[in-house]
């Protein structure tokens, strides 16, 4: 009997525990990667680089002039100021180290980073800063964030001149790196693939695999491509009034222009062969044609919807279906990938649209559009981010008349 109770008592504890344990999984703030050495702490921009007055856009712009209007027109520009990341910073608890990627400067920022109170480096301790400037603040991801470092400028060609010097930069994907690549293993999270896991999907389209931490090496850096896309080249002069030579665009277009994503897909709609005596059946076939890595990349709210329609000649829909191309992950208690559905490289996906002609009498053309979402609208509920701009675009809308089609 007694020790009938004392096993009661032991499984009665060991529940309480589990659900306490649990509890505590629900409730805590979520980490979602681990902080690396490339990002734990902002660019250290105390030496301003001989020859300039100051790290400011608008400096820069004065000789480089097209780099200058390119990068205003970016993402890139509005890293800070982007109503959505300020909802989204707030909603998510202001954390120290989202700064460290949107304003990567030291004196972007309004405290310092004297160090860390855990081993995560999720906690900083922070001081006032005395260098904070809050113009360039707003400037997010400046050209100082890429172009300086150690108080010296980095750019593609070295050289001395009476403005400033220049260092050779090794390799620009290493700046695209340092906060385009999220890395490391925790015990409670099972990604197939880091967040923002861009670089480990274009190794696994290479048919490389570098395990769940997509951890790189230096040699790995020229294989990215990130500049070769997102930084399209131009031959141009440098400054006013230099010689023309090869350089890149500062535009980065991504996710947020629809052009760019337009142009890693293929996207066709056709009717086949009658499947059987009465029935049609359309077909859209959607590739990733153009880009190394999945499409759509980076955050996972960020998805594809297929619709195909049925219309009448009122543009009503008669029969639909729909398809969503994402990455579905379980956040609590523990970080787990459920499933990805979104199109690797070269990856080509069909969705079909039947129906009976006899019975729908009433069609007269049938309707595809494909959209790109950049924000799940349960997670624009959930944060409150009431937007101005749409959070949505079509990449690709026809529709094919059926009076004018040949069904075979």
């Amino acid at each position: 009997m007694l020790r009938m109770r004392k096993k009661r008592l032991i499984l009665l504890f060991g529940l309480i525990a589990l659900a306490a344990f649990l509890t505590w999984r629900f409730v805590r703030p979520m980490n979602i990667f681990l902080v690396s050495e490339a990002f734990e702490r902002p660019v250290d921009s105390t030496r301003i680089p001989a020859g300039l007055k100051g790290l400011g856009a608008e400096e820069c712009g004065e000789c480089h002039r097209d780099e200058y209007e390119e990068w205003s027109t970016s993402i890139h520009s509005q890293a800070w100021t982007d109503p959505y990341y300020q909802v989204d910073f707030v909603f998510d608890g202001s954390q120290q180290i989202c700064l460290n990627c949107h304003i990567p400067l030291d004196r972007q920022q309004e405290h310092k980073v004297l160090g860390f109170r855990d081993t995560e480096k999720w906690h900083p301790i922070l001081a006032p800063n005395p260098d904070f400037d809050a113009k360039l603040q707003h400037e997010g991801v400046t050209c100082s964030g890429c172009h300086v470092r150690n108080g010296t400028v980095l750019g593609a060609y070295g050289h001395e001149n009476k403005d400033h010097p220049v260092e050779t930069m090794e390799d620009s994907n290493i700046i695209c790196v340092q906060c385009h690549v999220v890395q490391g293993e925790r015990w409670d999270t099972f990604y197939r693939m880091p967040p923002c896991g861009t670089v480990a999907e274009i190794r696994a389209g290479s048919g490389k695999h570098s395990g769940r931490s997509g951890n790189l090496t230096v040699a790995d850096l020229g294989e990215l491509g990130c500049v070769e896309c997102h930084m399209p080249d131009v031959k141009r002069p440098l400054v006013e009034g230099g010689k023309r030579r090869f350089a890149r665009r500062h535009t980065w277009r991504g996710g947020h222009d629809p052009e760019m994503v337009k142009e890693a897909l293929t996207i066709n709609l056709e009717e086949q062969a009658r499947p059987q005596p009465g029935k049609r059946r359309f077909v859209l076939t959607l590739t990733n044609s153009g880009a190394d890595h999945f499409v759509p990349t980076g955050t996972p709210d960020r998805h594809l919807t297929v619709e195909l329609r049925l219309l009448d000649d009122q543009g009503e829909v008669l029969e639909e279906e729909r398809h969503t191309l994402k990455r579905t992950i379980m956040w609590r208690p523990f970080i787990v990938d459920l499933w990805d559905n979104r199109l690797a490289r070269k990856e080509s996906r069909r969705y079909a649209l039947e129906f009976d002609s006899a019975r729908e009498t009433n069609a007269v053309a049938v309707e595809a559009v494909v959209r790109y979402h950049l924000l799940d609208e349960a997670r624009r509920k959930r944060i409150d981010y009431n937007n101005e701009e749409p959070i949505a675009y079509d990449v690709f809308r026809k529709q094919l008349p059926l009076s004018a089609i040949n069904p075979g």
